[in-house]
């Protein structure tokens, strides 16, 4: 029809013209799109009703000076009434072991396999989303939230400490009574490093969501394979193979609460954390970039 066109121009790259691969799929989209999730929700809610379930059972004490024979972990629940501290400190101490692991392994697992399994994968990479990109963005999100989650335990513990226990001198097994000020900030190191070693179950958890179109198989796979380093890592015969295992400086934050610090194996746990997690992130983007993505 006369004074009607079509604009055919392409860009220099086939694209359609003002197509910048950078600008699709961006990060606040994704990071909303995922807090929409029930199992975001959930997963978050949880963290803040953790810290709140341990107050409430330390209410049920029962006085009892030895408490029934429960040893060292009940000294330690004699040390988390305390102070806020030491209330927080042990609310870690409880989780950083499996709940938290299960947490971060939901988050980065869960994010691509759920794409494959209702079938919209496809869908983001024909719009199109580069696949490193999507990745990239994807990625990003999951580890936002596995630190907020860590946040929210840390905070939430030491806002609901601090106002049943009141602000108090940090008290370890391993060190000797560190003043408030001080104690926060080794309590801010211990979380930094708890950060770094559950890059680990990050850096698994996604190389098994770009693997498999199963979410429960990848959140699964990495806690199990988590686990099974663990209990490795306990067989004394395995020698100096266990300074390989990815599991094996995972308590080293001990270290950061003795008087003085130890650092050595917080250093050589942060080497090892970031190298296996560059390495299962690197397989994840070299397997998905070549992943023939039907679902």
């Amino acid at each position: 029809m006369a004074g009607s066109s079509v604009d055919t121009r392409v860009g220099p790259a086939g694209a359609a013209p003002g197509y910048r691969p950078s600008a699709t799929m961006p990060f606040v989209a994704e990071f909303r799109r995922q807090a929409s999730r029930r199992r975001t929700q959930l997963a978050l809610g949880f963290m803040v009703l953790l810290p709140i379930i341990i107050l409430i059972a330390f209410q049920f004490d029962s006085g009892d000076d030895d408490r029934n024979g429960g040893g060292e972990f009940a000294s330690l629940a004699d040390l988390a009434t305390s102070g806020g501290l030491n209330f927080t400190l042990f609310s870690l101490l409880v989780s950083a072991s499996f709940l938290l692991v299960v947490v971060v392994a939901l988050f980065c697992g869960d994010t691509v396999a759920s794409e494959a399994s209702w079938g919209s994968l496809r869908y983001l990479l024909a719009v199109p989303v580069p696949r490193a990109r999507l990745l990239t963005v994807k990625l990003v999100v999951a580890l936002a939230y596995s630190l907020l989650a860590l946040l929210l335990l840390a905070g939430t513990a030491l806002l609901a400490g601090t106002l049943r226990y009141g602000w108090s001198p940090l008290r370890s097994q391993v060190a000797a009574e560190l003043a408030p000020g001080q104690g926060l900030l080794r309590l801010l190191a211990v979380l930094g490093y708890l950060a770094v070693v559950l890059l680990v179950v990050a850096g698994l958890a996604f190389l098994l969501s770009v693997t498999t179109d199963a979410a429960l198989g990848a959140v699964g796979g990495a806690v199990l394979l988590w686990i099974l380093s663990s209990i490795l890592d306990q067989i004394t015969a395995l020698g100096a193979l266990r300074d390989f295992l990815p599991t094996h400086y995972s308590s080293a934050w001990l270290g950061l609460l003795s008087t003085p610090m130890q650092t050595d194996d917080v250093v050589r746990g942060t080497i090892s954390a970031v190298g296996y997690a560059t390495l299962f992130w690197g397989l994840a983007f070299w397997r998905f970039t070549r992943k023939d993505v039907t679902s």
